[in-house]
């Protein structure tokens, strides 16, 4: 090593080290995150919903197939990495919101947190008001944190049953602002084919790489029973009894994770298990307020967590006894992980099967699903 490279980095080294220890933590984080980040591709999808008085069919399929689109783009890998997923949520068209903003509200931009895109979709309520398809792809181009990254996928998907011409913004100009960002458009026109390409909906998918896809709103979906179903849903409570809440909001958040699997068994049995399947995969994970899975991403940082942050079945441990009970729990999670994607691969076999003996119906599951994983396919993800 000649004098001037030694001298270099003796220089550099000298610099990190007279960083405060935070900021040298801090730092790394920041490095850590940024080279994961590169070798891990996302999956960004904003959900455009209609929830104008005649879209509550349209809301509910939502509500009913919201796991099964997370589950299938989950499944996927680029670079022999799993994508990791966000999800914002938009609606529009509702006269409970002021006209001065469209009649349009972010409903929640892009996140990880499955739990919470789940609660505020079963938080939505239809009501009538002006459907303007420009304006609201156009506020969701503009306020999301889109991707700048070459292997990412990003997506809007619009739904809606009114003509995509409406409101001052026009969707040839969101068009355009999406193919300078590199965001896909899929359209939903919720009713026929050919009133939705006279109206705008299918020109607007074309113009922005997209997909567009019609859906009969207020058809039901059909769950196909299998032998597995009881035994999966047992698994599931075996699940959630290996998530312990700490801090703040601990408590308040796994209780959420519970009302959100009560929510999926309101719409029926199918979404309570396209649930299950979405929280025993990599992708759900609740670092921020469980102790099992903050204890995986920083074991530091967890024991040496403050007694009063801590869940009640932590306080008052030693250090060795708090660390045993955490990896106990993991490895838990881990076996009642592994029986599901066990028997998971049974029931969907099954259900497949069965399938084929029925009528193809036009809802959510058979038209959005599919055409999201073939363009994800078709950037790179294998499947």
């Amino acid at each position: 090593m000649t004098f001037s490279r030694l001298l270099l980095s003796s220089v550099l080294a000298c610099s990190v080290l007279a960083m405060p220890a935070s900021a040298q933590i801090t730092n790394g984080g920041e490095v850590l995150a940024q080279a994961k980040s590169a070798v891990q591709p996302r999956i960004q999808i904003a959900l455009l919903l209609d929830t104008s008085n005649s879209m509550d069919g349209l809301i509910a399929q939502t509500k009913s197939q919201l796991w099964t689109l997370v589950n299938e783009l989950a499944e996927g890998k680029k670079n022999g990495q799993t994508p990791i997923i966000e999800l914002a949520l938009y609606e529009y068209g509702n006269s409970t919101i002021s006209v001065s903003k469209g009649y349009i509200r972010q409903v929640l931009s892009l996140t990880t947190d499955l739990d919470d895109v789940s609660e505020k979709l079963f938080a939505l309520s239809t009501n009538g008001g002006q459907e303007y398809a420009g304006q609201v792809l156009t506020k969701s181009l503009d306020e999301l944190e889109w991707s700048g990254h070459k292997d990412d996928m990003k997506l809007i998907i619009i739904a809606g049953n009114e003509p995509f011409t409406q409101g001052s913004v026009t969707w040839q100009s969101a068009c355009e602002r999406a193919k300078s960002k590199g965001v896909i458009i899929d359209t939903i026109h919720c009713g026929d084919a050919d009133t939705g390409m006279r109206t705008g909906w299918k020109d607007a998918a074309d113009c922005a790489g997209g997909i567009y896809m019609t859906i009969n709103q207020d058809e039901k979906y059909v769950h196909v029973p299998s032998p597995w179903d009881d035994t999966l849903l047992d698994l599931n409570k075996k699940l959630n009894d290996t998530y312990y809440g700490y801090g703040a909001k601990g408590v308040q958040y796994k209780t959420r994770q519970a009302m959100q699997d009560s929510n999926a068994s309101t719409m029926n049995k199918g979404a309570e298990i396209s649930r299950l399947y979405s929280k025993s995969k990599s992708n759900y994970t609740n670092e921020s307020w469980d102790i099992v899975d903050a204890y995986k991403k920083d074991k530091d940082a967890v024991m040496k967590m403050a007694e009063d942050k801590l869940p009640e079945e932590l306080r008052g441990k030693t250090a060795n006894e708090r660390k045993a009970f955490i990896e106990a729990k993991q490895a838990e999670r881990a076996q009642i992980q592994k029986q599901i994607a066990e028997l998971g691969k049974k029931q969907k076999a099954f259900v497949a099967e069965k399938r084929k003996q029925m009528a193809a119906t036009n809802t959510l599951d058979n038209v959005m699903v599919k055409a999201v994983r073939k363009q994800a396919a078709e950037r790179g993800f294998k499947y």
